[in-house]
């Protein structure tokens, strides 16, 4: 399997996602891929209401890193997409609040970062559950 560089494998998920959204009703939207924040912002197609969506993408079934402090941890949910390379890439659908309930640590050189380990978001409530981000009508 050819190795892509990260922005191509972030890429690959944050399209993915944009793409199973319309079939929701959401219009969705992908910021600028340099910008802190989320990935994507949806809008209903009456434009009432509105999501935002924080995308994290995997070549493999790693661990999701979340960084120094879970207080960054933001957007209405979080799409995991894993095996962005094969041609059937793995989604899984948590909201905010499950991701920083589920985040381990770790600690190296006296600093402690925060991952979400595949054990802990490959559940079925989670898995290809996108019907969990709802209608946008």
């Amino acid at each position: 399997m050819q190795k892509y560089p990260n922005q191509i494998v972030g890429n690959i998920g944050l399209f993915y996602a944009c793409d199973k959204l319309p079939t929701l009703d959401w219009n969705a939207i992908p910021t600028s891929r340099n910008a802190r924040g989320v990935d994507v912002i949806c809008f209903s197609m009456d434009g009432h209401r509105i999501l935002t969506i924080q995308v994290k993408t995997l070549s493999t079934r790693n661990p999701v890193p979340l960084g120094a402090d879970l207080k960054n941890i933001m957007g209405d949910f979080w799409v995991i997409v894993t095996n962005a390379r094969s041609d059937s890439p793995d989604s899984y659908i948590l909201l905010p609040h499950e991701v920083k309930a589920l985040a381990g640590t770790g600690e190296k050189d006296g600093s402690v970062s925060y991952w979400l380990g595949p054990k802990r978001y490959r559940h079925p409530e989670f898995q290809e559950n996108w019907g969990r981000i709802g209608c946008g009508f």
